[in-house]
């Protein structure tokens, strides 16, 4: 990973689009500071795309997407995007499986959450369960003690024996039944909403984030960046960013922002 001040300016110029996780890249500490949302704000004023890639629930995404100076979002790692359009009052929601098969797969789930509880002492659900639509978040350090890294991957050998995918948030191990994560999802919101084509244009995107969820992220993008705490991952980071900012978490962002920025 080099430092962010190795992103050639010429390159930096020729971004229009910035793609963010939210916990512990946008927010700090679970709380999102003024400083984050104001380089958000500046972000979309001067004109750049910003897209959430998150792995948040629903019932936040809805909210974030009619609210938040965003051009729509991705949620829980790539289950679907919401798209606010404004002119017209209404909220584009777009799902990669149908409402039958979500059915199905909570059924499914809710027997996973069960088994994860039982062999996986102080795990918890994850307190914004209930606005989720298609995945599982269990919680290993938000709103309970700090698991050790040994019962957290205890959580992903769980969701991968039971046929689901796993991903280790900074917050959550979130698990899902469905082939899809938040770079195909990105890539089928890209080509529906705005015409782009992420295979050919991903020079001129900026992914920001944290996290070994964010590992397809850091490797399809060549202007791929990590803030300063996803140094923490070490070895369970499959991919790296390209560039690592100084700060971490929403100061790293506000870093990153400020650099995009320099460069128009």
């Amino acid at each position: 990973m080099r430092e962010l001040s190795e992103f050639p300016a010429g390159r930096r110029a020729a971004v229009t689009t910035v793609l963010t996780d939210i916990d512990d890249t946008l927010s700090t500490d679970g709380k999102l500071i003024a400083q984050a949302y104001h380089a958000l704000e500046r972000l979309h004023l001067a004109g750049f795309r910003v897209i959430p890639i998150a792995g948040r629930p629903a019932g936040w995404c809805d909210h974030i997407a009619r609210m938040w100076p965003v051009d729509g979002i991705v949620g829980e790692n790539g289950a679907f995007y919401f798209r606010y359009l404004a002119g017209e009052k209404r909220m584009l929601k777009r799902y990669l499986v149908d409402q039958r098969t979500r059915a199905e797969n909570r059924r499914r789930l809710e027997h996973l959450k069960q088994q994860i509880l039982q062999q996986v002492p102080g795990a918890g659900i994850a307190s914004d369960q209930h606005y989720r639509e298609a995945d599982l978040a269990i919680d290993f350090c938000e709103d309970v003690e700090p698991l050790p890294r040994e019962r957290v991957l205890h959580i992903v050998r769980l969701f991968e024996e039971a046929g689901a995918r796993a991903k280790i948030s900074s917050i959550h191990v979130n698990g899902w039944f469905g082939d899809y994560d938040k770079l195909s999802i990105t890539r089928r919101f890209m080509h529906e909403c705005f015409d782009v084509d992420l295979d050919l244009e991903r020079e001129r995107f900026v992914f920001v984030g944290d996290s070994p969820n964010d590992a397809p992220m850091f490797q399809f993008f060549p202007h791929s960046v990590g803030v300063a705490n996803v140094r923490a991952f070490g070895s369970l980071l499959t991919d790296e960013p390209a560039y690592v900012t100084r700060e971490p978490a929403g100061r790293g962002f506000a870093e990153l922002a400020e650099a995009l920025l320099a460069s128009r």
